[in-house]
């Protein structure tokens, strides 16, 4: 049995594949990469169980056959070579070869039997969305997620489909982002928590393109089709927070100022910080908004001042500089609002240009007590 490959294609592919594969598998099985050839047809698959991904690839060949090859080795030795047709050769005495142009690379290859059976997904709904969509739904929410094992539905995004809209929410409970498209809808209405790995690994994939993403899903798996790729994620069990009744809806002191501005003062600021606390602290008077910290321990502390429109009374807030950071980071607008009510309540983040229509972009973040 034996097939002739692109290396580049190939080499695509076995990259994105990889990501799939944890570093330390308990069960030996998962680091191998499940190959199975149908006459032209070679189809790749990575799993850990919890996120599948399956690659297609157009192969010269008139064998068929399936087994298993070792991933990390096998991502390594294609990665070396130059561009170039590599013709795989199976041999009888459970041995592979890879050859190039110069040289041969034999690999030991796994009986493909105890390698885990695919998910069947029955009674799925499905709806497409533009790659481009899902990649600012997901680079827009997932620093939001939390890492705490102990609160699971944090861990991943939230997919809301309904007939108006389709939104997009992470959050740790310190800060919250919903993304949303209102002029993207889906026929029925339905919600699930997708883990973040999936999600990476797929944005990662289709950042750039064009075309559409199909995705299926029913009440335990969702499935992403996309070009010759196709990726499916057990979802997470558990009910997400009601994040609508965290979210302030009057907000009556209004702060815009200037992105770029603001992040780059927030960074040279947050050096000064606590390095427990990362509290800054914003006072906002008129015109001026100034930006200070302080490290009591080191006697260390800096302030800067800023211009920016407000309405309001004026105030004093704290925020985490690393939640600005990060907030102020992912937007892509030239100026941001910041809607406050008192100092011990969520301020609202949103952007006020840069938008395409139909698209909005709520991040909440919450303040920190000042000394």
């Amino acid at each position: 049995m034996q097939f002739l490959v692109s290396s580049d294609e190939l080499i695509k592919n076995l990259q994105a594949l990889r990501n799939v594969i944890n570093n330390n598998n308990t069960i030996p099985v998962l680091d191998n990469f499940l190959f199975e050839l149908n006459n032209k047809n070679l189809k790749i698959t990575a799993s850990d169980l919890e996120t599948t991904m399956t690659a297609h690839l157009e192969v010269e060949s008139e064998d068929s056959g399936k087994f298993l090859l070792p991933a990390r080795l096998l991502v390594d030795t294609v990665k070396a070579l130059p561009i170039q047709p590599l013709t795989f050769m199976i041999n009888d005495n459970h041995t592979m070869d890879i050859i190039s142009e110069t040289g041969k690379y034999s690999f030991a290859y796994t009986d493909a039997e105890d390698y885990p059976k695919p998910v069947e997904m029955e009674e799925a709904d499905s709806l497409q969305i533009p790659a481009g969509v899902l990649v600012d739904a997901v680079s827009k929410t997932i620093f939001a997620t939390s890492n705490d094992e102990l609160r699971p539905t944090m861990t991943g995004i939230l997919f809301e489909f309904s007939p108006e809209s389709l939104n997009f929410v992470a959050t740790d409970a310190h800060k919250l982002v919903k993304y949303e498209r209102n002029d993207l809808k889906a026929q029925n209405e339905t919600q699930f928590i997708v883990p973040k790995k999936p999600l990476q690994i797929l944005k990662n994939y289709i950042v750039g393109s064009n075309e559409e993403v199909n995705i299926t899903y029913d009440d335990r798996n969702v499935k992403f089709n996309f070009d010759n790729i196709e990726l499916l994620s057990r979802l997470i069990n558990g009910q997400y927070p009601n994040y609508r009744a965290v979210i302030p809806t009057e907000n009556p002191n209004v702060m815009i100022v200037h992105r770029q501005n603001f992040l780059d003062v927030v960074k040279r600021i947050s050096i000064f910080a606590n390095k427990a606390t990362h509290l800054i602290r914003l006072d906002i008077a008129g015109s001026e908004l100034k930006v200070s910290a302080e490290d009591l321990d080191f006697s260390n502390k800096a302030e800067e001042r800023l211009t920016c429109n407000f309405q309001g009374d004026d105030m004093a807030i704290g925020f985490n500089s690393k939640f600005l950071t990060e907030m102020l980071s992912n937007l892509d607008s030239d100026e941001v609002s910041v809607n406050m009510s008192v100092p011990s309540k969520a301020a609202i983040i949103h952007p006020v240009d840069g938008l395409e229509e139909g698209e909005y972009i709520t991040m909440l973040v919450m303040p920190l007590m000042l000394n």
